[in-house]
């Protein structure tokens, strides 16, 4: 594995079991320029493993999981650079969202900004205790470039989004999991022995199932019912092309626990 990053530490707790810590801990893990294109390069790292199987993404310290994107290299850019910004941005968080295998935002003090945007394109966002989220941008005569609107207003609301986004308030952990920002909430101390152990469970889990699901919750998302239920009609029948279904049922029959072999 290349771990030849400057601003990333990509590690394998297990065959498939990845966690990616964003190393920046002295600027609170700010997204600059370089990271956003090392977190490319990670990910793609990962899309060809194809035993990948679940991925942590953790901020390193105990301050913030992404503080944002790097201000200081926002002085002095024309509207054609903060475009190609935004648009290296995008590119990240929707390569992120696309992987076939479940993420997990492990989301550790600071996530606004991009940090929150990137949080909003993982599968899951669990929230140490101490954890603040927010789009702040506003407050900086901007507004977010790295899809954090759409993505907001498709996981809580569009009321809460337009507050979020237009008061740049910063709301925490318990708030966002009222509002169906987060999954979980624990501990500080337990935030990445929780991560660790959902990623260990979704590893005993079918991966073409896992896959197939991630697919229909995500692209059935943006279609009409009668499309996505179609999509799903047709997904579901995939699975019985797998040995892992067969096996479920004979587990399920045989009263034992399953053994899936990504088959």
């Amino acid at each position: 594995m290349n771990n030849a990053f400057n601003n990333l530490i990509l590690e394998q707790r297990a065959p498939g079991n990845y966690c990616l810590s964003i190393n920046r801990p002295k600027q609170l893990n700010a997204l600059s320029q370089e990271t956003i294109r090392e977190l490319m390069q990670a990910i793609a790292q990962i899309e060809n493993d194809p035993d990948a199987r679940v991925l942590i993404i953790t901020g390193a310290g105990d301050r913030a999981f992404i503080a944002g994107a790097d201000i200081s290299e926002f002085q002095g850019l024309s509207a054609l650079q903060a475009r190609a910004l935004a648009q290296a941005g995008q590119s990240v968080m929707h390569r992120l969202e696309q992987l076939d295998i479940p993420v997990i935002a492990a989301v550790n003090g600071f996530a606004l900004g991009g940090g929150c945007e990137l949080a909003l394109a993982c599968d899951w966002i669990i929230a140490s205790q101490s954890a603040k989220f927010g789009q702040p941008e506003v407050n900086l005569g901007i507004m977010p470039g790295f899809g954090g609107s759409q993505r907001l207003m498709r996981r809580v609301s569009k009321a809460m989004a337009m507050d979020l986004c237009m008061t740049g308030r910063m709301i925490d952990a318990q708030e966002a999991l009222r509002i169906g920002l987060a999954n979980q909430v624990f501990a500080d101390d337990q935030l990445m022995n929780e991560a660790n152990a959902l990623a260990d469970m979704l590893c005993t889990k079918p991966p073409v199932a896992i896959k197939l699901i991630k697919q229909v919750l995500r692209d059935g998302e943006n279609m009409g019912l009668d499309q996505a239920c179609a999509l799903e009609v047709e997904l579901f029948s995939l699975c019985f092309t797998t040995e892992d279904q067969e096996e479920g049922a004979a587990a399920f029959i045989e009263k034992r626990k399953a053994v899936f072999t990504g088959k």
